[in-house]
């Protein structure tokens, strides 16, 4: 077993971002702006929040946080979105999700400008994601795809299930694997909560993505020797023996998965530190026109 080591990647990507942000500095006099909106006070999403804030500072990025009350109007909501889209300084906009339950996530993620929609969850990104068209690839699924990258891990051919189906990272990260180009090539399979019998798929997995919001959800009984495991499970539970007053567990029961697999990823310590990457990595081309001009 060896491991997909999410802190060791996100710092080394971080400082090619540092540079990259300090070119823009020097030859246009500003800095890439990523604009986050909270609502409420979620505590993961606090964290999530100040997390993202302090990388951005790390990487010589401007960052700014407006945060309303759980009481906020979805129309006031909408409106201060429209008026970060008009603003020429904010390259990227963000808002945590999840949202209280008067407030339709869908119409302010479609009311966010998809120039600007880092989190790469506008439905055009996600359609020109889709035809393989540049766009902003949601932040997760981007993170996974380099992290990938970085170890080599091979992936043509071969065949990948992802567990979950969310907006977020399961259905994205199922296209972006079937995609014609690498990470990629694979044959997919996405299983949910409605699949039958789930085992009988992640046992034939080479590639085993999860994100299903069960704490350690899947055992070692249910994959293959070889497999490469990618853990995006984040499940907080509350625990006297850590400083923070919670403890984090992923999808996957590390200490029996990881006997099989040849790689997998940590919790914490891999795919949460590598979706900030994919944040940022947005961010900045946002800042270059890249995708956009």
């Amino acid at each position: 077993m060896q491991l997909l080591d999410g802190k060791y990647v996100s710092e080394k990507i971080k400082k090619e971002i540092a540079v990259d942000a300090g070119k823009i500095l020097a030859t246009r006099g500003r800095k890439p702006h990523l604009v986050a909106v909270l609502v409420g006070h979620d505590g993961g999403s606090e964290t999530y929040v100040a997390s993202k804030m302090r990388n951005c500072e790390a990487v010589g990025f401007k960052s700014s946080l407006v945060r309303y009350e759980d009481d906020v109007t979805e129309e006031e909501l909408l409106i201060k979105v429209a008026e970060l889209n008009a603003d020429e300084d904010i390259d990227g906009i963000i808002v945590q999700l999840p949202l209280p339950k008067h407030i339709d996530p869908e119409k302010v993620t479609e009311k966010i400008d998809h120039r600007k929609d880092v989190d790469g969850f506008h439905p055009i990104n996600l359609g020109r994601m889709q035809r393989n068209l540049p766009s902003f690839i949601p932040a997760t699924p981007y993170g996974i795809t380099m992290m990938l990258k970085e170890y080599k891990i091979e992936t043509s051919g071969k065949h990948c299930v992802v567990v979950g189906r969310s907006n977020i990272v399961g259905s994205p990260m199922s296209i972006l694997m079937a995609r014609n180009t690498y990470p990629g090539n694979c044959t997919v399979t996405v299983c949910h909560s409605r699949t039958p019998d789930i085992k009988k798929f992640t046992l034939d997995a080479d590639i085993l993505i999860v994100a299903i919001g069960k704490k350690n959800f899947i055992t070692a009984d249910m994959v293959k020797d070889g497999v490469v495991v990618i853990d995006v499970g984040m499940n907080r539970e509350t625990s006297t023996l850590t400083k923070s007053g919670y403890k984090l567990w992923g999808d996957v029961d590390f200490e029996g998965v990881s006997q099989k697999s040849s790689w997998i990823t940590p919790v914490p310590g891999g795919v949460g530190l590598m979706t900030i990457i994919g944040l940022l990595k947005n961010t900045l081309a946002s800042a270059n026109k890249e995708v956009y001009p």
